[in-house]
């Protein structure tokens, strides 16, 4: 009886935390893609967050693609595209524009790194 009761009280401990935490934001980055470079070139977050990527072109049409976390969202001139994803992975991740429209296209390049958790 006496595990039970510490068991629940330990739960309603966790429940309070989790309340008092409030809503999960996303970590935002505009990121700009133009003949044939990403900016920033190197996007930082810690694992578990939870990002928020704004892809914009100026140019053409282009691509964001981070194979590790199953990723492909294009964008073009003026339309813009917003996804959200969790950086549960630590490591660094590459992206890459995966349109062919022209040879320079598949020279962008740039990381995504994650920090492992402390």
């Amino acid at each position: 009886m006496r595990r039970a009761i510490l068991f629940f009280v330990a739960l309603m401990v966790a429940v309070a935390a989790a309340q008092d935490a409030g809503p999960v934001v996303a970590k935002p980055f505009s990121v700009t893609a133009r003949r044939y470079a990403f900016d920033p070139p190197r996007i930082e977050v810690n694992q578990d967050d939870l990002v928020k990527i704004e892809l914009h072109t100026e140019d053409i049409a282009h691509s964001m693609t981070i194979d590790a976390y199953r990723i492909a969202k294009r964008a073009s001139p003026g339309q813009p595209v917003t996804f959200e994803f969790r950086a549960d992975r630590p490591g660094t991740f590459p992206y890459y524009c995966n349109l062919q429209i022209e040879d320079g296209c598949r020279q962008m390049r740039g990381e995504l790194v994650v920090r492992p958790r402390r």
